[in-house]
């Protein structure tokens, strides 16, 4: 586990469903239809020319760290919350849990019980249930 890739919420970003599952498939995909010629039509398309702009991006250049790293939501509460209290995760928080974790938790059902599992048994246990997860090819998306 590594934790650059700790979420202050307590998502793991290595178990992401874009990272695992959109970033590889958006990469197939480009070089497929790079070796199709699309790049050579794209222009004649509506709308191509920015799908192909984006597609290319996610393809060539998108690396997605975490939220610590500097990618995700710049606006994201939780991130604000937890970097303006100098806490290193939600669940070292004096005030955890709180509404604003707990409203975030209603998109992630194993959210609460994996920040639990920090705050009972530490980094060692959560980083290992992370990377028990990433080696079945667990994302998010599967709760």
């Amino acid at each position: 586990m590594d934790k650059n890739f700790a979420c202050y919420c307590g998502l793991y970003c290595e178990i992401c469903a874009v990272k695992v599952k959109v970033n590889p498939a958006a990469k197939v995909l480009y070089d497929e239809m790079k070796k199709t010629g699309f790049d050579n039509v794209v222009h004649s398309i509506p709308g191509g020319e920015g799908f192909w702009s984006f597609l290319k991006e996610m393809a060539e250049k998108w690396i997605c760290t975490s939220c610590r790293e500097g990618s995700g939501n710049p606006g994201c509460q939780v991130r604000v919350c937890a970097q303006g209290k100098g806490v290193e995760m939600c669940a070292f928080c004096v005030s955890y849990p709180c509404e604003l974790i707990n409203n975030f938790d209603e998109g992630y059902p194993i959210l609460a019980s994996d920040n639990e599992l920090l705050r009972k048994e530490g980094w060692e246990a959560w980083g290992k249930l992370q990377d028990e997860r990433l080696d079945k090819g667990y994302t998010y998306t599967d709760s």
